[in-house]
């Protein structure tokens, strides 16, 4: 990641959640995806700062912010991710997530939508039962006990690079992110309610079941019927399914582009 203008600790909900700022402009904020941090998105920060100013969180037990003591779940991440935004004075920000960062992302939406300007989803479902069977069995299986397996490997690494007692936290954070995934979720009986425009963004071979993305804009109201010559059947929400991708190769150029076109220019 380049040098941020501005970073530290916000004290929100008794803990202290890591940020960073980047760039100046209209503001986005990023959410990261699970075992992962704001630096993740260094590919993309610097497109997006040319006419932005962008935020990066660390969600609960990953990067710089430590794991506390508390049960991990969606609306407690969201719920720390609303108070850095009311620490940090942002008007009604661009929020994007990946992955585990987007499903936060959806619950800060769902919750605190008077914060969110724009709603990005990249990679994620509305409910658990969105994944593959393959990523869904690896996440419910997910134990402090696989930290040592893990030593040496990339993710391992990264934590480490940026959590100086990765070997005392790291299994901490395993064990309550397979603790929040064994317990599952569906928002669908409240995705009918986002009032902000809302993006998904998901890759053609992504670990979301293509079937799931193409629900998810449904209950978004998308979908529905041929938006006419004039596109003036179409609300404010969109789908873009990025070719050529995984969903672990999403935080590429073609995000940025997507995402930019969605939020604006920033003026």
């Amino acid at each position: 990641m380049p040098t941020p203008v501005q970073s530290g600790y916000a004290p929100v909900n008794g803990v202290e959640i890591y940020y960073e700022v980047h760039g100046q402009g209209t503001p986005i904020v990023l959410l990261h995806g699970g075992l992962m941090s704001a630096s993740s998105f260094a590919p993309i920060v610097g497109t997006l700062t040319e006419n932005h100013q962008v935020i990066g969180i660390d969600l609960q037990g990953h990067g710089h912010t430590l794991p506390f003591e508390r049960p991990m779940s969606f609306e407690a991440m969201a719920a720390d991710v609303a108070g850095v935004i009311e620490y940090l004075k942002l008007d009604a920000p661009a929020v994007l997530g990946y992955s585990l960062g987007a499903t936060t992302a959806l619950r800060l939406a769902l919750d605190r939508p008077e914060l969110v300007g724009k709603l990005i989803v990249v990679s994620a479902p509305y409910a658990f039962e969105g994944w593959h069977s393959y990523n869904a069995e690896g996440m419910r299986a997910m134990t402090g006990e696989m930290a040592a397996g893990m030593v040496g490997s990339p993710l391992y690494n990264a934590y480490a690079a940026e959590q100086p007692d990765a070997e005392q936290h790291f299994p901490i954070l395993l064990d309550k992110v397979g603790d929040m995934m064994r317990g599952g979720f569906d928002y669908s009986a409240e995705i009918g309610s986002l009032n902000m425009p809302t993006m998904l963004v998901y890759s053609d071979w992504d670990a979301i079941k293509t079937s799931h993305m193409a629900q998810f804009f449904e209950l978004l109201g998308g979908g529905q019927h041929d938006a006419g010559w004039d596109g003036s059947g179409m609300n404010q929400n969109r789908l873009a399914i990025i070719p050529g991708l995984t969903h672990y190769t999403m935080i590429s150029p073609q995000l940025a582009e997507i995402a930019l076109g969605f939020i604006g220019d920033g003026e």
